[in-house]
């Protein structure tokens, strides 16, 4: 594992969520390799796998926005200390926000980084599915 704290993989995905909370937007895209991969899992409008900094940026994270009640953001809290093996990282957090709908979202997430040069290059995410398809989804959009 790297000494450098910028390409150190705790760091590095440590800072992608704290990114992710604030909402900095160029912080996010950067946090990213150019061929990046995300597994989002079940049968939902975002479940499948995202390739490349742009669809996983502005198709799949980005499609999340119009979700959200405007006005409103997700609020995301890391849950405990990540779990670092090699160049994988495993991480939770907690994901809270209004939708469109008007009701309350709340859920974990886990997901397995992987983080290459300081940058991730592969996410496999893990939540609750369901919760997400009556909640976000309540629509059934």
């Amino acid at each position: 594992m790297s000494t450098d704290p910028s390409t150190d993989p705790r760091t590095v995905v440590a800072d992608y969520i704290a990114a992710v909370a604030r909402g900095d937007q160029d912080a996010i895209r950067d946090a990213f390799t150019e061929d990046v991969v995300w597994h989002y899992p079940g049968d939902l409008p975002l479940s499948g796998e995202w390739r490349g900094r742009q669809a996983v940026v502005e198709e799949f994270l980005g499609s999340i926005g119009g979700l959200i009640a405007p006005g409103t953001a997700i609020r995301v809290e890391p849950i405990g200390t990540p779990v670092v093996e090699g160049d994988r990282v495993v991480a939770e957090w907690a994901s809270h926000c209004t939708t469109v709908h008007g009701l309350r979202y709340d859920n974990r997430n886990l997901g397995i980084f992987t983080v290459r040069d300081g940058r991730i290059a592969e996410v496999r995410e893990y939540t609750d599915t369901q919760r997400a398809a009556t909640v976000l989804f309540a629509d059934g959009a």
